[in-house]
């Protein structure tokens, strides 16, 4: 059961962010302005393919913590970043997504960017969790390298926003973090569906 559900984690995590990537880079422009988020704001061309993509997503990571559930706290937090993806992608920020301190945001602003950060922030812990647990197994030092590169990149990310707000480098940063994420994700799943994901195991 945990191999079938590992597996459906990677498809599902894989078809959710391919179909993020097809909406956030089919309209014409450049695809390096702005937050990722925008691409699911009303007034784009694919915001609805975009927001589905999200919550695609989010079901894959659910399953990757089924998948994992004899690591309870990995498991506990896949299921909370699950949970806080979704939500990212149900709740829609407004035209442009606006951060404080520089631009004005509404509620709907706050609540989606509040998920996604700490969504993110979560899914780091789960990386961390299995980072240093006994595992002696390739997704121990997968996670390892998901560790060292998304905790610098995302407090990059976060004093790029607080410090200088929109950004083009936030947005390369923004995309090199969402980048590591999925890689992990889809990879952990696949070690997981190929039984290299138990305590014990080579």
């Amino acid at each position: 059961m945990s191999r079938g559900t590992a597996i459906g984690s990677a498809a599902a995590v894989t078809a959710g962010a391919v179909t993020m990537l097809v909406a956030l880079v089919a309209p014409a422009g450049s695809w390096w302005d702005g937050y990722v988020s925008e691409a699911g704001t009303a007034g784009q061309p694919y915001p609805f393919p975009y927001r589905c993509g999200l919550v695609l997503l989010a079901v894959g990571v659910a399953l990757l913590g089924a998948a994992l559930r004899s690591l309870r706290a990995v498991s506990a937090a896949l299921l909370v970043a699950s949970v806080l993806a979704a939500t990212s992608g149900v709740v829609a920020c407004t035209d442009r997504c606006p951060l404080p301190p520089y631009e004005p945001t509404t509620v709907a602003d706050v609540v989606h960017t509040a998920a996604s950060v700490v969504g993110l922030v979560v899914l780091a812990g789960a990386m961390a969790l299995i980072w240093l647990s006994d595992l002696r197994t390739a997704a121990r030092r997968l996670a390892g390298v998901g560790v060292v590169l998304m905790v610098p990149l995302g407090a990059t990310l976060g004093v790029t926003m607080l410090v200088v707000g929109r950004s083009g480098f936030g947005a390369l940063v923004e995309r090199l973090v969402l980048a590591v994420a999925v890689s992990w994700l889809v990879g952990t799943a696949l070690l997981t569906g190929s039984r290299g994901v138990r305590r014990g195991g080579r």
